[in-house]
């Protein structure tokens, strides 16, 4: 048997010959500074930051839940809806005359337009390589254009907003059972008192009657005197009929 036969010697595909592995960046330490690989070096820090971005979310959405609301009624005419905060600058700009009721257009269309189309031809119209601010004037002043607007619409719209109204019109109002072919129920279905307090009692231009927790006297006077927004003098039933009503919003107290 001659020495060696039947020995083989191989060598593995992944391995380099010059001991490089592949997937290993490149040394830039001759660039210090300036540069580093994407993979894996600034993807992994792209990566980090997201996950304590992503997990601060989490941790406030636990902490404070979104507010829910009653369920959507879309017979209810008296509901104002309200965008959330990243919208309210829009919001308010509609209130505005020149942006609101035959200018619609204008707030709507017109001007959001406008700032898309600035903000789309900025690189076009600034070309220069510096990073200062000060060397940068048009992009520096669209930015500050933009955020003192934003910034100014969306604090008028929180300070001219009613949070008061919007959370009664909002408020979830614990359902109570009703005879719907009582007496009560008819005298309040047929008169003016569903169009303001809702066909459930939940409430509308009127507050909510369910669990209101007034006494039959009380719901009496303020049925022929009035009380806040609500004018006296609207029911135009007899004595005995008011009682019966009185009683039937009295009832619904749980």
């Amino acid at each position: 048997m001659q020495r060696g036969k039947g020995m083989k010697f191989v060598t593995d595909s992944r391995i380099k010959v010059n001991g490089r592995m592949p997937n290993v960046p490149k040394d830039y330490s001759e660039y210090p500074g300036k540069t580093e690989a994407f993979w894996p070096n600034f993807l992994l820090k792209e990566w980090m930051v997201g996950a304590v971005f992503l997990i601060g979310y989490l941790i406030l959405t636990i902490a404070h839940p979104s507010p829910l609301e009653r369920q959507a009624d879309p017979t209810d005419t008296t509901y104002i809806p309200l965008p959330d905060w990243y919208f309210l600058f829009m919001y308010q700009l509609l209130k505005y005359e020149f942006a609101s009721g035959p200018w619609n257009v204008v707030g709507a269309i017109i001007m959001p337009g406008l700032a898309i189309g600035a903000l789309m031809l900025v690189p076009f119209m600034d070309t220069t390589k510096e990073r200062r601010p000060s060397k940068r004037p048009l992009p520096t002043a669209f930015m500050l254009l933009a955020f003192a607007s934003i910034f100014y619409l969306t604090w008028e719209s929180v300070v001219n907003h009613d949070w008061e109204a919007a959370a009664k019109q909002g408020a979830i109002v614990d359902e109570v059972d009703f005879d719907e072919n009582s007496e009560g129920y008819q005298l309040y279905a047929n008169g003016s008192c569903i169009g303001c307090h809702g066909d459930s009692f939940q409430g509308g231009l009127g507050d909510p009657l369910a669990n209101n927790g007034m006494t039959v006297d009380e719901i009496k006077e303020i049925i022929v005197d009035g009380r806040g927004g609500m004018p006296g003098g609207t029911f135009e039933g007899s004595d005995e009929e008011l009682e019966v009503l009185a009683e039937f919003i009295e009832s619904l107290n749980e």
